[in-house]
Formats: C-alpha cells, sequence, structure tokens
C-alpha cells in the first residue's frame, strides 16, 4: 500500500494526534515522526538569469575525460 503523508503539529503535552487514516481498524501500520525543516526563504532557482560563461570552450577534450568512455 501507499504511504500516507499527514502534517501536523505536537500539542502543549508533546503529543501528536492523527485522525482519519485511510486504513480499516485494526490494521497494523509503521508511524516515523519527522520534524519539518524550516522552509528557506529565497529564490527556489538561484541560478536563473544568471549569464552562463564557458572558459576556452573550443579547446580538445583529453580522451580520459569523456564520460561516455567510461
Amino acid at each position: 500500500m501507499d504511504a500516507v503523508r499527514i502534517e501536523t503539529t505536537v500539542d502543549e503535552h508533546g503529543e501528536v494526534r492523527v485522525t482519519k487514516l485511510p486504513f480499516p481498524a485494526g490494521e497494523p501500520v509503521e508511524v516515523i515522526v519527522v520534524p519539518k525543516p524550516a522552509r528557506q526563504r529565497g529564490s527556489r532557482f538561484p541560478l536563473r538569469g544568471v549569464p552562463i560563461t564557458y572558459d576556452r570552450p573550443t579547446d580538445p577534450v583529453a580522451e580520459e575525460d569523456w564520460d561516455a568512455l567510461r
């Protein structure tokens, strides 16, 4: 069966309550609690719009540098 993702918060007693699960009563489940990372402020695409430059684009490439030959 597919995993079910539910986001909730810890209450003042340090407890988490999960309700309305899509499983029948008595179904064994595994619960893993992971803290949600703080969302970083800023651009999701920091390199968007940055000019691309190539250093010596016409220089030959050594044979050992070709990934396709590995």
